[in-house]
């Protein structure tokens, strides 16, 4: 699910798409199509908008740190994409990392984000990090782990709103897990693919006026 090259728009795509993140970004634990990228690029196909099959850049565990670390690793000097989405943050929290550190790590990824999409800070979408203490895995520490993707929220949503890039809140979305168990995949921690589709319906409005 994990792509070490970037793959040819094709004949009949005319944007391109770099998906940034971890196992909220592959789709850990529902099929590859129903992860959030592959959802997204259906949906802009359906709307006029022949985007070709997401680049992405994210395993399940991955921190700040490890984001940035494979993207230098894997992309290209010159490579542009017409969309881009981060989501990252959620495992610098669950390790226990100081989250004093996070502005400067998210900031430096953000900018990345930006130089990769033109240096076009309205090419961007930030994507707030789901709660996953609305889960069974996490409904034991549901009010702490709440509290601090709150704070984590906080930090990149601040920094999103300063390099003038596009910001999607989809944790309240994520806060549904406990009372609707299909929202939830058959791990009991990650998003399912109905859930993704909840949060395409907020993304995509901001993808379709990004490619104009």
């Amino acid at each position: 699910m994990i792509q070490t090259t970037p793959v040819s728009p094709g004949p009949q795509a005319k944007y391109s798409y770099l998906a940034l993140g971890d196992s909220y970004t592959i789709g850990q634990s529902v099929p590859a199509d129903q992860s959030f990228p592959y959802q997204l690029q259906k949906k802009l196909q359906m709307n006029d908008r022949p985007v070709g099959e997401p680049f992405i850049i994210a395993r399940t565990g991955w921190t700040c740190d490890d984001l940035m670390s494979s993207i230098n690793a894997q992309v290209k000097a010159g490579d542009q994409y017409q969309l881009v989405t981060l989501l990252i943050g959620v495992n610098d929290q669950y390790r226990g990392y100081n989250i004093k550190d996070y502005p400067a790590r998210f900031k430096a990824l953000l900018q990345k984000a930006v130089s990769l999409a033109g240096n076009n800070p309205q090419n961007v979408i930030v994507v707030s990090i789901p709660d996953y203490g609305a889960t069974p895995y996490g409904a034991g520490s549901a009010a702490a782990i709440g509290k601090e993707i709150d704070a984590y929220n906080a930090i990149n949503k601040t920094i999103s709103e300063e390099l003038l890039v596009n910001y999607v809140n989809i944790t309240d979305i994520s806060r549904m897990g406990l009372s609707d168990p299909e929202l939830v995949a058959r791990d009991d921690l990650h998003p399912s693919g109905k859930m993704y589709g909840l949060w395409i319906d907020r993304i995509l409005p901001v993808a379709i006026k990004i490619l104009k």
